[in-house]
C-alpha cells in the first residue's frame, strides 16, 4: 500500500514538474525573455540533435568505425551536394542515388 503512494506521488511530481517549466513560458506571456545570446544559441538545437541522431548511423557499421562504409560514403555526398547548391532536394537525391549504387550495384 505505502508503495503505491510513493509511486502516485512519484508520478505526480514528475507531471508537476514538466508542466510548470514547459508552461512557464506560455503562462507569462512577454514576461518571460530569454537573453539574445540564448536564444542565438538555440536556434542550433534542431541541427545539433539531427547531427546526434544520423552521425553514430554514418561512422559506425556493426558497432564499430568502418571508412568504407556505404553510408559514410552516402553521407559525404549529401554534405558535398549541400553545399554545392541550395537546393533542399539535390543533396537527397544524390546520397540515396549513391547509397542505392553502392549497396544494390556494386553490393558493398
Amino acid at each position: 500500500m505505502v508503495e503505491g503512494v510513493w509511486l502516485w506521488l512519484t508520478l505526480f511530481a514528475i507531471g508537476s514538474t514538466t508542466i510548470l517549466t514547459r508552461g512557464s513560458f506560455v503562462l507569462s506571456g512577454d514576461g518571460a525573455r530569454l537573453p539574445p545570446a540564448l536564444q542565438r544559441a538555440l536556434r542550433y538545437a534542431p541541427a545539433a540533435a539531427l547531427s546526434a541522431l544520423i552521425m553514430p548511423d554514418l561512422l559506425l557499421d556493426a558497432g564499430a568505425f568502418d571508412p568504407a562504409n556505404p553510408k559514410l560514403v552516402a553521407g559525404i555526398v549529401v554534405a558535398l551536394a549541400a553545399v554545392r547548391s541550395r537546393s533542399p532536394w539535390l543533396p537527397f537525391i544524390a546520397g540515396m542515388g549513391v547509397l542505392l549504387l553502392l549497396r544494390k550495384g556494386l553490393g558493398w
